[in-house]
C-alpha cells in the first residue's frame, strides 16, 4: 500500500473520552480506522490487518473484542494468497 500522510487535530477531551494517549492516538486512529473499514466490507481481512499494523492474529483479537464478525469470503482469500505468493520467494 502506498502511504499518504494525513495530519488533523482531534480535541484532547476526545481521545481521554476514548483512553487514547497523545503519543499512541496516530496508531490507535489506524487501528479503528482499520476496524471499521473491515466492519463495513470495504478492506478485506489482509489489507486492514495491513493498515492497522497488526499481525492478523492481533486483529482477529481486537476485532472480536469489539464483537465483529470475520466476513471472510473468497475474494480476502484471493487477495491474501496474492500477497503470500508476492512475498515469497
Amino acid at each position: 500500500m502506498e502511504n499518504v500522510k494525513i495530519e488533523f487535530n482531534i480535541p484532547k477531551d476526545v481521545l481521554v473520552a476514548a483512553s487514547i494517549s497523545e503519543k499512541n492516538a496516530p496508531h490507535e486512529i489506524k487501528k479503528l480506522l482499520a476496524v471499521y473499514l473491515f466492519k463495513e466490507r470495504i478492506l478485506s481481512f489482509g489489507k486492514a490487518c495491513e493498515l492497522s499494523g497488526l499481525a492478523k492474529t492481533e486483529f482477529l483479537v481486537l476485532i472480536g473484542c469489539m464483537k465483529i464478525p470475520l466476513n471472510y469470503d473468497i475474494e480476502d482469500f484471493e487477495e491474501d494468497l496474492t500477497i503470500v505468493r508476492d512475498t515469497t520467494v
